[in-house]
């Protein structure tokens, strides 16, 4: 005979689905998937700087352990933030001199940037 003084609880199995992740999340999925490949393709990690760039878009900039540097866009603050979280991407505040130093500049980025400017080669 069951003690009728004991709550007696019931358990329901629902069927609902897990909840779908949003656009923003999908698309912050999508920008961790590119930095984490940058990372493992350019020395194992990276390090990034985020600044807003207009129209609510915000640029994800990314330094390798290698030098090698590469920039990301994404539609808004919040979403490059997260891709930075999914992805594990350490975040400085600033572009500065430190982190400067760490990029490697080719002769591409020479004659792009600087050579045409002091009578480098004209980019082809």
């Amino acid at each position: 005979m069951a003690d009728s003084t004991q709550a007696e609880t019931v358990e329901t199995v629902g069927s609902a689905q897990p909840a779908k992740p949003s656009k923003d999340e999908k698309r912050a999925m999508r920008l961790a998937h590119q930095i984490t490949a940058f990372a493992e393709s350019h020395g194992g990690s990276a390090e990034g700087q985020l600044a807003h760039i207009g129209r609510g878009t915000t640029r994800i900039a990314l330094v390798g352990a290698n030098g090698e540097w590469g920039v990301l866009v994404a539609p808004s603050h919040e979403t490059a933030r997260r891709a930075a979280e999914l992805a594990g991407l350490t975040l400085e505040d600033e572009f500065d001199g430190e982190m400067a130093a760490k990029v490697r500049t080719g002769p591409y980025e020479w004659t792009r940037m600087a050579g045409m400017q002091i009578g480098g080669p004209a980019n082809p």
